[in-house]
């Protein structure tokens, strides 16, 4: 009787230690529910971060910026300006500003890509970024911030860039778009998704 009890204690510490993975600080360690999924954005003026973080959030996945080397003032920025720093790389078709991060893409293989539109088009800091990676078999999800431009024309250009990608055709949102809209957006796809995990983090925001 002793050894049964004794063997039954034993499977249960097992158990207790299996079902609790804690880190070198001894807390619990969260584990990302959809750790092959990235959020990966550039924005110079908050709006792209603020859809990129909403799809993040909601899908509890990895939030990436892309961050250039130079970072973009408004003056950079004047569409008015000839001369703004915007308006010249957008005009150089072999302008490539320097990114300031690397990003390990390899660890994903469904990504979204978030980015403003810049005279209908991707900025350029984009062009570097792809042509930095190699994401062939990859899905790519685009998705943009404009108040007037479509965004068709940036997706054929990913399309170009990434030719052996899977690039889906993507949403352009406006710099107020709400959390439900984003939201809604990301149910429609068909995306390989803790589906449960999801579930409980709608209940947990309301």
């Amino acid at each position: 009787m002793k050894k049964i009890l004794y063997v039954l204690l034993l499977i249960s510490l097992f158990l207790t230690g299996c079902t609790n993975t804690t880190d070198e600080s001894g807390t619990n360690e969260e584990v990302k529910s959809n750790s092959n999924i990235a959020v990966i954005y550039f924005s110079a003026t908050n709006n792209t971060e603020n859809v990129a973080t909403i799809i993040s959030s909601y899908l509890d996945c990895e939030l990436i910026e892309i961050v250039p080397s130079i970072p973009y003032t408004s003056a950079d920025l004047d569409s008015n300006d000839f001369y703004s720093r915007a308006n010249q790389e957008q005009y150089d078709p072999n302008s490539r500003p320097e990114i300031k991060n690397s990003i390990a893409v390899e660890k994903y293989n469904t990504i979204f890509i978030g980015y403003p539109i810049w005279w209908v088009k991707l900025p350029k800091i984009m062009y570097t970024f792809f042509e930095s990676y190699d994401l062939s078999e990859y899905t790519i999800i685009p998705f943009c911030t404009s108040e007037a431009s479509d965004i068709q024309t940036s997706v054929s250009e990913i399309k170009k860039l990434e030719p052996k990608a899977k690039v889906l055709d993507g949403r352009r949102f406006s710099q107020d778009v709400s959390n439900q809209e984003v939201i809604e957006w990301v149910k429609t796809l068909d995306l390989d998704v803790n589906e449960e995990n999801i579930a409980m983090k709608e209940i947990t925001k309301h």
